[in-house]
């Protein structure tokens, strides 16, 4: 049993970002994210090269010009949403826990948040990556970092981690009353979820069963296919829609953010987005729920690239239900999870 005074310690993760909308903030960024070896998962040699020698030279000026139109007076919105969500979920959860939010490239570092944990003598650490859905380029990333990290430690307390939650009913709920006050406002002409996307090859090296045909497999999730991201984000946007009451033939899954020349998972958000108006499709509300916060991918990718190419195909409106950040039922989702997931005995 834990010492009485022993802190909880509750970890939030998110992936990243710059710490200053500057070229060389985010090329920094670029190289320390883009070096994982689960992100691009090619030979160090290799990956070294083009990361150095090529993206991260040639693409920072251009996403730096990208984060200043999404970056807050207060920061990166994927920082200062984190931070408000960590003071959201101290504030619920009490003094008897440490709660803090960590990134796994750039700050905060999970390696300085984790020293802190420790040398407040924590008993218990419960690590909550903050993506929906599993993927190895994302918790898969976090699981490693921890594990490289705590690793080094004597003493490692007890570790609970949450690996994925796109299931979790309270997770669901956050989306849908974000999404329900766009739908009771107009009568849309489709639904769009948008989901971050994947080199097919990741999902199929990750494929332990031998099951992954990268199409209709992904139409129902079970024991065999429960960690395959794509098949998560379809059972995503089936209980989403579930809970919204929007019918199969009124919503598309889509894949967004695709990079190189190789193969991403499909259908591409970008083919559908040309697509829609043509089937008279113009009036489109889109959610994005691979993502917890606004940031990049759904503020300027989703919220203006797309939309530009919508209206450009024809399209009339295009609305995206912002992600969850601080809201009070995505607070309550999340201290439900931590409290779910917790032993019985800290509880007490």
């Amino acid at each position: 049993m834990i010492p009485q005074n022993s802190p909880i310690g509750i970890l939030l993760v998110n992936l990243g970002t710059p710490d200053a909308d500057t070229v060389p903030a985010v090329r920094r960024y670029l190289r320390e994210f883009l070096m994982d070896g689960r992100v691009i998962d090619i030979p160090a040699l290799p990956r070294f090269l083009l990361v150095n020698g090529i993206i991260a030279p040639f693409r920072a000026p251009k996403s730096t010009k990208t984060y200043k139109m999404v970056w807050l007076p207060e920061g990166s919105p994927l920082k200062v949403y984190g931070l408000g969500l960590e003071k959201e979920v101290q504030k619920a959860m009490g003094d008897k826990y440490m709660v803090r939010l960590a990134m796994r490239y750039q700050n905060p570092s999970m390696a300085k948040i984790l020293n802190e944990m420790r040398d407040a003598g924590v008993g218990h650490i419960l690590v909550m990556p903050l993506f929906p859905q599993y993927a190895s380029a994302t918790t898969g990333s976090v699981m490693q970092e921890l594990m490289d990290i705590i690793g080094k430690w004597q003493a490692i307390p007890e570790i609970t981690i949450i690996n994925k939650f796109w299931e979790h009913k309270s997770f669901i709920n956050s989306f849908a009353v974000l999404g329900k006050k766009y739908l009771d406002e107009k009568q849309w002409d489709h639904i769009l979820f948008s989901y971050h996307g994947l080199p097919e090859r990741h999902i199929r090296k990750g494929d332990d069963y031998g099951v992954c045909k990268l199409g209709s497999c992904c139409d129902s999730i079970g024991p065999a296919n429960k960690l395959c991201y794509r098949a998560q984000c379809f059972a995503t946007s089936r209980a989403l829609a579930a809970a919204l009451g929007i019918p199969q033939e009124m919503y598309t899954v889509c894949f967004q953010s695709r990079l190189g020349s190789d193969p991403w998972v499909k259908p591409y958000t970008e083919d559908i987005v040309k697509k829609l108006p043509k089937e008279g499709k113009k009036k489109v509300l889109v959610f994005s729920p691979a993502f917890v916060a606004d940031c990049l991918e759904t503020t300027e990718e989703i919220g203006e690239e797309y939309k530009e190419v919508f209206m450009e195909h024809g399209g009339e409106e295009w609305q995206l239900v912002e992600s969850l950040n601080v809201s009070p039922t995505w607070v309550k989702a999340v201290v439900e999870m931590i409290h779910e997931r917790l032993p019985e005995v800290i509880m007490a």
